[in-house]
């Protein structure tokens, strides 16, 4: 998926829930997606490549980032609370690598589908929204979007 579709689909879904306010507090390059006055997703452009960034459980983000190039650690976030996603056409130098073991096997760089864009967005808000107090989280954040199913 190419980076462009990455955020517009990303913007498309975070839209779609329940109290979200998009806003560019940091200047007109970054957009900020929250809910309830808290991030749960920034988008940007790193070096020319439409990227985004999302809050993510640390367990995920070590595997995540393993088993796809286009999720790397957050750019200028928490590493361990935050990834960056872009979609293939990453310069090299922003992406993890493919290992030469990946390479060789004929791993692709091109692995981000919109199911797992989706999970990535769903995630991110649920896990923002579980902070929030009770009275004030828009959502169960435990069965929004079908979260318990996914358990």
């Amino acid at each position: 998926m190419d980076p462009e579709t990455v955020l517009r689909l990303a913007h498309e879904q975070a839209m779609q829930y329940p109290s979200v306010e998009v806003g560019q507090p940091f200047g007109p390059e970054y957009t900020v997606y929250k809910v309830r006055g808290k991030m749960f997703m920034m988008t940007y452009e790193l070096r020319g490549v439409p990227s985004l960034n999302l809050k993510i459980d640390p367990l995920d983000s070590e595997v995540r980032r393993d088993a796809y190039a286009e999720i790397t650690p957050g750019y200028h976030m928490n590493k361990k609370h935050w990834v960056t996603v872009a979609g293939s056409g990453t310069p090299a130098d922003d992406c993890a690598q493919l290992s030469t073991a990946e390479a060789e096997a004929g791993g692709s760089a091109d692995n981000l589908d919109p199911e797992l864009l989706h999970d990535l967005v769903l995630e991110s808000y649920c896990l923002v929204v579980e902070k929030l107090p009770k009275k004030d989280q828009p959502v169960d954040p435990r069965t929004f979007g079908g979260r318990d199913a996914m358990s």
